[in-house]
């Protein structure tokens, strides 16, 4: 695991002028990252499938002073191909470039013995967790290769052991998947990393563990906000690293 430089801190333009997607910027982790960016003088594209939080989230920011973000609503259980190459045509000629994604959206599923799962919430799971950042990420890479520098962050879990079915293994495969693409532009303009923020207060994880005694003693998102803010930035030059804060 890697952290970021202890010396690293926040600017009132760190991230001025760029153009940064959120996937699920609606939810525990997505809204203060949405925010928290916007804060830096990055103009965020919200991703998210409820519309009346996402627009609540678009007034808070544009309430706030910081600059105007986009909406796109997207339900990513039903997405396919086509819709994510028509999101990055729209970026494409709405705001001319992207210079960084965020995959922040997730899904838990019911977590039970492998023998006794669904195969619904298996591919629900799967769609949302593994499928979707597949399909997304392969969909802007034209755009993130032309920006001068770009970065793609993939949130990960390193949970392991029994029952916790499809979640597990879209979260390990997504792990993966973030290795190969940090082989493959290794060198390049394109830095691709992920996160393991371990257990935080978030709704994923009190579903997850609704009677866990250390709830309440969890860190939140927002302690949590640097190591994207700092991944975001130009100042990093990581490339292929599993962060932790």
């Amino acid at each position: 695991m890697t952290r970021i430089p202890d010396n690293f801190s926040l600017t009132a333009d760190l991230l001025k002028d760029k153009i940064i997607l959120v996937t699920g910027a609606t939810g525990g982790f997505g809204k203060v990252v949405s925010l928290a960016l916007a804060r830096q003088a990055a103009t965020v594209i919200l991703l998210a499938r409820n519309l009346r939080l996402v627009e609540a989230l678009y007034d808070e920011i544009e309430q706030a002073g910081y600059p105007t973000p986009a909406i796109y609503p997207m339900n990513l259980e039903g997405a396919a191909e086509h819709d994510y190459n028509e999101l990055a045509s729209n970026i494409e000629s709405r705001l001319g470039r992207l210079d960084g994604v965020i995959h922040c959206a997730a899904l838990l599923g019911a977590p039970t013995v492998f023998a006794q799962s669904d195969a619904e919430t298996w591919y629900q799971v799967h769609q949302v967790n593994l499928h979707a950042p597949y399909l997304l990420t392969r969909a802007c890479l034209p755009l993130l290769t032309q920006a001068e520098q770009a970065s793609v962050l993939f949130m990960v879990d390193d949970k392991s052991g029994a029952y916790w079915d499809a979640y597990q293994v879209s979260k390990r495969g997504l792990a993966a998947m973030a290795q190969l693409l940090a082989c493959e532009y290794a060198g390049s303009n394109l830095r691709v990393n992920s996160f393991n923020p371990g257990k935080t207060r978030t709704g994923l994880q009190l579903r997850a563990y609704p009677a866990a005694d250390e709830n309440d003693r969890l860190p939140t998102p927002q302690d949590h906000v640097n190591t994207f803010l700092y991944l975001m930035s130009a100042v990093s030059d990581e490339n292929g690293e599993t962060f932790t804060s």
